[in-house]
């Protein structure tokens, strides 16, 4: 018996994509192990962020994505932000900027005053850039 569940730990472990029936004989085999995340799926050549993901994942933790919904922003000469509608929803925009290898992240709460958000992205240095 347990043959046969390593046989099928190694088959699924090799599958380029997972079904959630797939991933419950991983995450299932992780439990029985003892071992820490990270430790049972380097042995298996699994990356710990898919183990990770499918762990929260099966046990409800993922939280069902929110519909994107885009702002019009407009940046005109001399980096002013202008038309910037607020979001019904009250939840913060967020703006990620990357350059190379570098990243940052701008939360912009909601009321907030287009003249700060246009001196931040000065600051960062991607006023142009946008």
């Amino acid at each position: 018996m347990a043959a046969d569940r390593n046989a099928e730990m190694a088959r699924v472990a090799s599958l380029r994509y997972w079904r959630a029936r797939d991933a419950a004989v991983v995450v299932e085999a992780w439990g029985r192990s003892g071992e820490g995340l990270s430790a049972f799926a380097r042995r298996h050549g699994i990356h710990p962020r898919r183990l990770s993901r499918w762990v929260r994942e099966l046990e409800g933790g993922v939280e069902p994505a929110e519909p994107v919904t885009f702002h019009p922003v407009r940046l005109v000469a001399g980096g002013d932000v202008v038309g910037v509608e607020s979001r019904a929803s009250g939840a913060p925009v967020e703006i990620v900027l990357v350059a190379g290898d570098v990243g940052c992240t701008v939360r912009v709460a909601p009321g907030f005053a287009a003249c700060d958000l246009a001196r931040v992205l000065e600051v960062l240095g991607v006023g142009a850039a946008c």
